[in-house]
């Protein structure tokens, strides 16, 4: 018997098996990947399969939206925009545990790149667009539609959309009904350069460190920390 690939938990995950595997394979590949390999041809990353699954995400996105909901263009055009942006995008690679399947060079790896939104975002995008080259479009659109289900669900009510709330007003909420005080963000480092910085905020709550968030922005950082706590609070509800 053949060896299992280490890619088929993932693939399970995913509800599709693939046909050209190689495909999956450089969805997962990093550009700090492909810049750390020497010798040999020149290695792929999944940039340009990342440009194709921003079109296919957009496209199946929009035909979600147009179908469920008789709101005007622009209302369209918003939900679409929270739907596909880094945090959601981010969040759905986690619950699919992207970030276990990167391949990811040593310094990115290092600075805990398999947590980045940014990296997670874009990997997302890249399976997407291998999911489409492998099957086609229709299998590319089940899957997004089964991964998107609930936010699409969100976002449709009585024919009309509604833009999703600050997770920073979500944690303060769920930490006060549970009785654990109320959150406070806080610097913990700052790096690349000057023109282009990239914050790392803490959300901290009774003393203790719940998650953190980097963003381009220290707001942004600090609603990346606390959709990040949101999330580690409702995984640990749902274990019980």
């Amino acid at each position: 018997m053949m060896d299992p690939s280490p890619l088929a938990p993932l693939e399970k995950s995913l509800g599709h098996s693939f046909s050209d595997l190689s495909l999956l394979t450089r969805a997962l590949s990093h550009r700090s990947w492909a810049k750390d390999q020497t010798g040999g041809p020149k290695r792929e990353d999944n940039e340009r399969l990342e440009f194709l699954g921003d079109a296919v995400l957009d496209l199946v996105i929009s035909e979600e939206l147009y179908r469920s909901s008789a709101s005007s263009e622009g209302r369209l055009t918003r939900a679409r925009a929270m739907l596909v942006r880094r945090e959601t995008l981010a969040r759905h690679a986690r619950s699919l545990k992207l970030g276990n399947y990167l391949r990811l060079g040593k310094g990115e790896r290092a600075s805990g790149g398999q947590d980045k939104d940014s990296i997670l975002a874009d990997a997302l995008e890249s399976v997407i667009a291998a999911i489409y080259l492998d099957a086609g479009l229709s299998s590319a659109a089940n899957f997004v539609g089964t991964l998107f289900a609930d936010d699409l669900a969100r976002r449709a009510q009585d024919g009309d959309l509604h833009a999703p709330r600050d997770p920073r007003t979500e944690l303060q909420e769920a930490l006060q009904a549970a009785r654990r005080g109320t959150p406070s963000y806080r610097l913990a480092s700052s790096s690349g350069p000057d023109h282009m910085p990239t914050w790392t905020m803490e959300v901290v709550a009774g003393g203790t460190i719940l998650a953190e968030g980097q963003g381009s922005s220290k707001q942004d950082a600090a609603r990346q920390a606390a959709a990040r706590a949101l999330e580690l609070l409702r995984n640990k509800d749902a274990d019980g």
